[in-house]
Order: structure tokens, then C-alpha cells, then sequence
């Protein structure tokens, strides 16, 4: 949670519930089957955003938040949770389900748009940038464009392979580069601005987000939390300043994850692999700066995962939180199954809403942490560390130049 002090905010605006309409005509209709092999290569790669979106980052890579700004207060009591993972896996999903959404309401979208059939049968990815949402809770949800997903590469490609998004100031680069370090920024983004961030994978098998977790962990040292760019609020106390003192001197702030693998099929969603699957990811991040997180969970009974009442004589760390969620189609199944798709994701919502993560550094209000998050964007496109980094898979030979 952003602080444990409380404030009296003024009226907070109406909460928006639904994405804004999309363009429902034309060659840009992101959803529709329009334009041929004859389109012009540019409006192929456009990055269109839909009338009225609230996205957080421009077609050129830049953070812009005039769009969600009047959404917010200067109430300080907030949770900023954000989601990462490849496309397909049930992103906005689960982030619907934190929200609240009821599907079954008659005449309600869901505040961020899920797959169809259409957008999975051409490959195609719902969510660009990233898209915000706040509930009356408070909860500043951030929805990313997936990593790792060709619809994002296809549409950043020029003719000649070279990207037409410059992600590093003053770097031309590669689009397969670009992509690269664009799912790394958008990883390091998160870790510094949010308050749990929740890493999605496909399966047990990947560990894909693992290994991108890891480069985040290794690029983001010198990126501070969005409370660190405000001078002290008038709420803030002795002890704030204190450990303001401390956090000088010790760990860098980084969000803390929660670990979701879905989609499994019948033999994978066990106990035993929940136990292995945990065991592997401890061994992963030992060495890691989530691993030493110093936050509590609110909710002394909740579990990683409804497996987790066959594994309580297992020596995990209880920082690292997993959850293994199966397949949807697996609720109709007559078979037997330790838990539903349905009631899985309630697991997921109830442990993200009772987890206090890691506080920034200082108090800081809705709005300012908005403004603070365009600065920190800046710092992270700007990083020496990134850039080495980029510099370093250039000269591997992994991408071209």
C-alpha cells in the first residue's frame, strides 16, 4: 500500500467502468478484417489508439498523462498493481476479476477488453501501451501490451527491419531489438512505479518471464519509486523521514510479484507440480531483490494457492507468491480437479487485495504518483545500464543491426 497514514480526499471523479469505443470503420479497425496485401506498409504498422483511450504511452514510445489524470485525487491511500506476461495467457482477465467486474451483469463491458475469437484466429493483441483503470477502492489497475508477442513486432517493423519506435533516445535500432527492450522497460516501469506487480506465464513449462523478471531485477538499480521525485508531503512524519534515511542506505524499492501460470492442462494442474513448480521459482530468485522484500501479508490465512493446503509441511519462502490456475474449459469437466478456473481466479483477486506490499519511500498522492511515473519513464529510457545492456545484445549477434 502506498502509506499507512490516511487522508480526506475531495470527491473523487466517476470511476470509468468501460474502454472507451473503439474506431468501428476504416482500415485501422484493430478488431475487423479490413485492408488487404495492398495496404500501404505504414497503416499496417499503425499503432492507433481508440477514440477517447486513457493509454499511458503514445505511438512513440513517450508516457503521456493528461488523459488519466482527472481520474485521480490527492487521496494517498491507494494500490497501484500492475500486470506483465505474453499474449493470450488471461492478463486483463485477472485484472477484471481484481477490479470487480461481474460478467454476468446484463449491458456491462468489462474495463479492459479480453480476447476474441476474432483477435486469437488473427494473432493479433488486444491491449497497446498501457492501459490504466482506477476502482472505487482506489486501485490503480495497469494493464500492459503482452511481451514476447509477434502482433507487436509485425507492427513496429519497417521494410528494412529497422524499428519504428525508438524506445532508447537517440539509438536506431533493430525492431527485433526494439521488442526486446521494450518488454524490458515496460518490466522495469513496473517494478519501480507499482505496488504488486503480477507475472503471467503460460503453463508450468515457460519460464520465459522468469528469465525476463531476472533482467529486470538486474537493470532496474538507480530507478527510484515515484514517491522519491515529490518533495515531502505535508502528511509525512518523523518515521517516513526515517526511513527515507534507511532506504538510502539498504535496498532498492522494487514491486512485489505474484507469480500466475495459466491455462494448465489436466495432468500439470497437481499438487506435486505446485510444490516443484514453487521449489524451482525459489531456487530462480534466490539471489534476487524480490527475495528480500521486507513486506507482510495483510491476510494471516491466505494461501499461495488452493494446492498450497496439500504443501503447508514445505519449506518455501512465503515472499514468493504462485498460484497455478487451469484451463477454463476445465469448470464443465466431469472429471475430478482440485480447483475450478472460476474459483481459481477468485484465489488470485482475494491474495492481491489482502497483500500490503512494499510502501514507497515517502507519502505520495494519486496525482503526483501519476506525474512522478512520466518522470521515472524518462529515467528508464534513459538508463546507462539498459543502454549497456542494449549494447551488449548487439554485439552478441542474437539480433541484427
Amino acid at each position: 500500500m502506498s502509506s499507512s497514514s490516511s487522508s480526506n480526499p475531495t470527491q473523487a471523479p466517476k470511476i470509468l467502468l468501460t474502454k472507451p469505443g473503439l474506431v468501428t470503420s476504416g482500415k485501422f479497425n484493430r478488431g475487423g478484417g479490413g485492408g488487404g496485401q495492398d495496404d500501404d506498409s505504414a497503416a499496417l504498422r499503425s499503432r492507433l489508439q481508440s477514440i477517447g483511450s486513457l493509454n499511458l504511452l503514445s505511438d512513440s514510445w513517450d508516457f503521456q498523462i493528461d488523459r488519466f489524470l482527472p481520474f485521480l485525487t490527492d487521496n494517498t491511500e491507494f494500490t497501484v498493481v500492475g500486470v506483465i506476461g505474453p499474449p493470450g495467457v488471461g492478463k486483463s482477465t485477472i485484472l477484471n476479476e481484481i477490479y470487480g467486474f461481474d460478467p454476468s451483469s446484463p449491458g456491462m463491458l468489462p474495463p479492459f477488453g479480453v480476447e476474441s475469437e476474432e483477435n486469437r484466429a488473427t494473432a493479433r493483441h488486444c491491449t497497446v501501451g498501457i492501459e490504466p483503470r482506477i476502482s472505487s477502492e482506489r486501485i490503480i489497475l495497469l494493464d500492459t501490451q503482452p511481451v514476447f508477442s509477434p502482433s507487436v513486432l509485425a507492427e513496429m517493423v519497417r521494410p528494412d527491419g529497422s524499428s519504428t519506435v525508438t524506445v532508447i533516445s537517440g539509438e536506431s535500432l533493430s525492431a527485433e531489438l526494439a521488442h526486446e527492450l521494450m518488454s524490458i522497460q515496460l518490466g522495469v516501469l513496473l517494478a519501480s512505479i507499482c505496488h504488486i506487480i503480477l507475472v503471467v506465464s503460460e503453463g508450468v513449462h515457460d519460464a520465459s518471464m522468469w528469465r525476463l523478471m531476472l533482467t529486470v531485477d538486474l537493470l532496474k538499480h538507480g530507478i527510484p519509486d515515484p514517491s522519491s521525485l515529490t518533495f515531502s508531503h505535508p502528511q509525512s512524519s518523523t518515521a517516513d523521514k526515517e526511513k527515507d534515511k534507511l532506504l538510502e542506505g539498504g535496498d532498492e524499492y522494487i514491486a512485489a510479484p505474484v507469480f500466475v501460470h495459466t491455462r494448465l492442462r489436466d495432468r500439470d494442474f497437481t499438487p506435486q507440480n505446485f510444490v516443484q513448480t514453487k521449489k524451482a521459482l525459489a531456487r530462480g530468485f534466490s539471489s534476487s531483490s524480490f527475495m528480500r522484500l521486507k513486506h507482510r501479508d495483510a491476510s494471516k490465512e491466505a494461501h499461495s494457492s488452493a494446492l498450497a493446503s496439500d504443501t503447508q509441511n514445505v519449506d518455501l519462502d512465503p515472499n514468493l507468491k504462485l498460484f497455478l490456475i487451469p484451463s477454463k474449459g476445465r469448470d464443465d469437466s466431469s472429471r475430478p480437479q482440485y480447483e475450478s478456473y472460476i474459483s481459481m481466479l477468485w484465489k488470485v483477486r482475494d491474495q492481491v487485495l489482502s497483500t500490503s506490499g512494499p510502501s514507497f519511500s515517502r507519502i505520495v498522492s494519486e496525482r503526483d504518483w501519476l506525474k512522478n511515473s512520466a518522470k521515472i519513464w524518462e529515467q528508464v529510457k534513459n538508463s546507462p545500464i539498459v543502454s549497456d545492456y542494449c549494447r551488449t545484445l548487439q554485439s552478441s549477434g542474437l539480433f541484427r543491426k
